[in-house]
């Protein structure tokens, strides 16, 4: 169920020194001053200058005469977030600013200890992320959404808001009296994020008003489900092998064969099969029972091809 900003900031108890992401939006403005305030003096801003847009340095200048007046250190990592043919844009930001939060924690953030990043996304981010999946047939993973908690590169992110609806977020922050930006890009409809925003989300919200908590459920149940998935892949990649054998791999059900083959895949290599590719992958794995059937079949960023009694994945551009 959805609950106030405070009663998020009472539950959330994060490694101190803790980092914040703050972009100098509303959301990560209210998450910096609730942190403050609870934590004086335990606190840092990081800003990431993703260079895209002409407003960004401005951005920049707000944040940094937000903290100064409020005394928060604060961090500031200017990165290319510019996307390239095939990758959205939302994709080549969120890549970039996670390269510089790495980089922040092991430079600037080292001698400070701090290993805690929280992350100011909030109820109505995650019902538009569940959304998202559903409009691009995700499975489990996509409709799991995002974690309340995670660890990558060593350092371990949180989203402390949420179960909080981002009209809370807007309302405490008013009674706050806290200057923040808008970002002009949120109401650009040519993004999908953005016209799930404006468009499904207030009609969801008028034809059911619980949607936020139902949705959370909903993706708890896919996370929960996907953790038994992999539970499930790393027995059966035992069984079968690194790289798999053909022969072990086929004694699997076609169901498992797919879960096994996509852990293999993305926690090998990083490459994700579309559901095109790992069909053709599978039905060629079925077809093979003699030992001149040959299997090349591009997959991911890679190709998996057959070799004598296995399976092995490679890339076949020449590293610069």
């Amino acid at each position: 169920m959805t609950i106030s900003l405070k009663a998020a900031i009472d539950a959330f108890s994060p490694a101190l020194p803790l980092a914040v992401a703050y972009s100098g939006g509303a959301d990560s403005t209210a998450l910096l001053l609730a942190c403050t305030q609870k934590w004086p003096g335990q606190v840092h801003a990081l800003h990431i200058h993703h260079g895209v847009q002409a407003a960004a340095d401005g951005f920049e200048q707000h944040c940094r005469d937000f903290c100064t007046q409020r005394g928060i250190p604060l961090a500031v990592r200017r990165v290319d977030g510019r996307h390239v043919s095939g990758q959205s844009p939302e994709d080549a930001a969120r890549r970039a600013r996670y390269k510089a939060f790495k980089a922040v924690a092991l430079e600037e953030y080292a001698q400070a200890a701090i290993k805690d990043i929280a992350i100011a996304q909030h109820a109505d981010d995650q019902a538009e992320t569940l959304l998202l999946a559903l409009s691009r047939g995700s499975g489990l993973p996509g409709l799991s959404a995002m974690p309340a908690q995670w660890v990558r590169d060593g350092i371990c992110y949180h989203r402390p808001l949420l179960a909080v609806a981002a009209a809370d977020i807007r309302t405490w922050l008013a009674e706050q009296g806290a200057a923040f930006i808008e970002d002009p890009t949120n109401t650009d409809e040519q993004f999908t994020r953005n016209r799930i925003r404006a468009r499904v989300l207030p009609a969801l919200e008028a034809a059911f008003p619980h949607f936020r908590d139902t949705f959370a459920r909903s993706s708890a149940h896919a996370a929960q489900a996907q953790a038994v998935l992999l539970d499930v892949a790393a027995q059966d990649l035992a069984l079968i092998g690194v790289p798999p054998l053909l022969a072990k791999l086929q004694s699997l059900s076609r169901a498992r064969q797919a879960n096994v083959l996509r852990h293999w895949l993305q926690d090998g290599f990083g490459s994700v099969p579309s559901a095109a590719q790992l069909g053709e992958l599978l039905d060629q794995i079925t077809a093979c029972r003699t030992r001149g059937h040959q299997i090349r079949i591009k997959v991911g960023t890679g190709m998996v091809e057959r070799r004598g009694k296995e399976l092995h994945w490679y890339n076949p551009q020449p590293l610069l």
